[in-house]
């Protein structure tokens, strides 16, 4: 049950990686916006207008796990922080290695996330990118304090819709790399 799932992530030191990967990815799926503080979709008494299964579709689910499964042989995980991760890792990637890096939000990262960054974090992770050779992208929410640490990259800006809790509105950013081009991209939406 979800609930269950739920203790399994306040035991998560004493538990078995295969239990607590399971109660990850459950709750993942089942609560709003697959953040995994957030409370389950629909509300505990589920008379929400989404159940918990609204984005627990197991055949889709079965598919994407089959996929990535079938290219296995080509995904690495490390247990690293993004800085230690780009210091020494990825210097030894092969040049033509695309690096994606999806920090935790800048503004609302402690809301949403267990580990979040202070501005110190989000800089040392910005130095850290400059410094590597390989193809890089990093996608962030769009606020001054990102645009001036990522201020030599040319980004992306766009609109999504959220609704952890309430539905909103946010704009996220993409930057890339010098080694990246994005054809077509707008000359108002490269960084000046």
């Amino acid at each position: 049950t979800w609930t269950e799932q739920r203790e399994i992530q306040k035991q998560k030191d004493t538990v078995e990686p295969l239990i607590l990967g399971f109660s990850t990815f459950f709750l993942n799926r089942t609560n709003r916006s697959g953040i995994l503080k957030a409370g389950v979709i629909g509300g505990k008494n589920q008379n929400g207008n989404f159940k918990i299964d609204a984005r627990f579709r197991k055949d889709e689910l079965i598919r994407r796990i089959e996929l990535i499964a079938e290219h296995r042989s080509r995904i690495s995980l490390y247990k690293l922080d993004a800085v230690d991760l780009l210091q020494h890792v990825v210097p030894s990637l092969p040049d033509r290695t695309l690096v994606y890096l999806d920090p935790p939000y800048y503004v609302k990262g402690g809301d949403l996330y267990e580990h979040h960054y202070k501005h110190e974090d989000h800089a040392a992770v910005a130095a850290a990118v400059a410094g590597i050779r390989q193809h890089c992208m990093v996608s962030y929410d769009d606020v001054p304090a990102i645009r001036e640490l990522y201020r030599d990259y040319q980004y992306v800006s766009y609109s999504l819709s959220y609704c952890a809790q309430n539905r909103y509105r946010g704009t996220e950013a993409i930057f890339l790399g010098s080694s990246l081009e994005c054809p077509g991209l707008k000359a108002s939406m490269q960084a000046a």
